[in-house]
């Protein structure tokens, strides 16, 4: 999983002026998560060698037998399992294969589907076309745009933090700027998990939401993957959520999933 250097973590904290204790108690409010992003947006240090993993877009290979999902949604990712950084996340996904998620992202779906394609299966690209009551029928097709995984941690924002925060927060006992400090801090050390500064529009696999709205994944609800609609397409401005168990991905019943569009 995402690991960061805990010493320069608090050193970090030293420089926003953020106490040992809260600095801690932040990083055990953590999950890991993977980001999904165009080669431009890696950072400089991770570019060498760098793999794709991911697509967004284009069109689908299924296997010989299995047609586009009904309703034919868009095919808007597709992921090769076995390109993903090996134990990088805390929830279970095929090791191999690929997982294709159809959904609309333009407005709320009335249906969404993932699907995991077996390694070595025999597949063939779709057709967007199809016959409908004798009628020539199109899919949505997003331009295909190649994406590339970086690991990375991500906050649990809606935790109102342990006692030592509450403290520091304290308007009666924390210095002026406590609040402020924290934010950056909490910041700075997202950046320093990702090698650089956080895409603002990307896809992302497993962590804690980064919701507009109220979060999906609370309860036994994890995030299973988020798609912001502009990383799909630039005119799209959705976030698109996929919540499950842990017990339903690592089982891989994505018919379980549940999907979540705000805007």
């Amino acid at each position: 999983m995402t690991s960061i250097d805990e010493p320069l973590v608090l050193e970090t904290a030293a420089k926003y002026g953020v106490p040992v204790p809260v600095a801690q108690e932040l990083l055990a409010r953590t999950r890991p998560c993977l980001y999904l992003v165009p080669y431009e947006q890696l950072p400089a240090s991770r570019r060498e060698n760098a793999r794709p993993a991911a697509r967004t877009g284009g069109l689908p290979a299924l296997p010989d037998g299995l047609d586009w999902p009904e309703p034919r949604n868009p095919l808007v990712l597709s992921v090769d399992c076995a390109a993903l950084p090996h134990d990088a996340l805390d929830i279970e996904l095929p090791a191999d294969g690929h997982l294709l998620l159809f959904t609309e992202i333009e407005y709320p779906p009335e249906s969404s589907v993932v699907l995991h394609v077996p390694a070595g299966a025999h597949t063939t690209e779709r057709s967007a076309t199809y016959d409908l009551n004798g009628e020539t029928e199109q899919v949505r097709v997003y331009e295909p745009r190649t994406l590339y995984p970086v690991p990375g941690l991500t906050l649990d924002g809606d935790a109102e933090g342990g006692p030592q925060t509450r403290a520091f927060l304290d308007e009666d006992g924390a210095k002026d700027g406590a609040e402020d400090a924290l934010d950056s801090f909490e910041a700075a050390v997202l950046d320093m998990a990702f090698g650089g500064p956080r895409p603002g529009v990307c896809v992302q696999l497993g962590g804690f939401s980064d919701s507009w709205d109220m979060a999906p994944d609370v309860g036994d609800l994890v995030l299973f993957a988020q798609l912001a609609g502009q990383a799909i397409d630039d005119n799209v401005f959705t976030m698109n959520l996929i919540v499950g168990t842990r017990e339903d991905i690592a089982a891989r019943r994505y018919a379980d999933l549940q999907y979540d569009q705000q805007c």
